[in-house]
């Protein structure tokens, strides 16, 4: 109940066919993916303490020259990869006045990169299902997306040690193969660098 099944049917090989369960409010407003964790804009603070600290006034979503911090389901802001990529400029975090945004470092004080996200490419990548595609590669600047067999059709692999999450790749693929989800960071403190 409440629930839409949506399955995408095409040219697509039987064991491709993604099957995908949204909300029915999630579909009525475009959303087709599963919500799941919201992605924070750059340098947030654990999950917790950022919907304690943040003040939802959306100041980061302004300073941001991308406009890729946009308001989400709660109020919160959350990134939409759908029009651009993260710089990593930091306006979002200059314009935060609450520290929900901020340096984050390691116990020993050292920095850590803005985000700890996990990388992945669905079975409905075109590549995947027989369809020369190399659009992900082409936007990716750190050279994490690489293709086993270069030559011809291939399977895209993403290195995650090389992807910064950006997002770069993940509006020009044709079928959203591509996504970004947070990993749980162990061993963080925030404060001033």
């Amino acid at each position: 109940p409440g629930k839409v099944t949506i399955s995408l049917h095409g040219s697509f090989s039987r064991s491709s066919i993604m099957v995908s369960t949204i909300s029915r409010a999630g579909f009525l407003r475009g959303q087709f993916q599963p919500q799941g964790t919201a992605l924070r804009p750059p340098w947030a603070i654990p999950e917790t303490d950022f919907t304690e600290q943040c003040s939802r006034t959306l100041d980061c979503a302004a300073a941001c020259p991308e406009d890729i911090i946009v308001k989400g389901r709660s109020g919160f802001p959350e990134i939409s990869f759908t029009g651009g990529e993260c710089t990593f400029c930091g306006e979002c975090v200059a314009a935060c006045r609450t520290n929900a945004l901020g340096p984050l470092l390691d116990r020993n004080g050292r920095k850590l990169p803005p985000w700890n996200l996990e990388p992945s490419i669905s079975s409905a990548c075109l590549s995947t299902n027989g369809i020369v595609c190399r659009v992900c590669p082409e936007k990716c600047d750190a050279r994490a997306i690489r293709f086993e067999h270069p030559a011809g059709h291939g399977k895209p692999a993403i290195d995650p040690d090389a992807c910064t999450g950006c997002g770069a790749c993940i509006a020009p693929c044709p079928v959203g193969a591509i996504t970004l989800s947070p990993r749980q960071r162990d061993n963080l403190q925030t404060g001033a660098a």
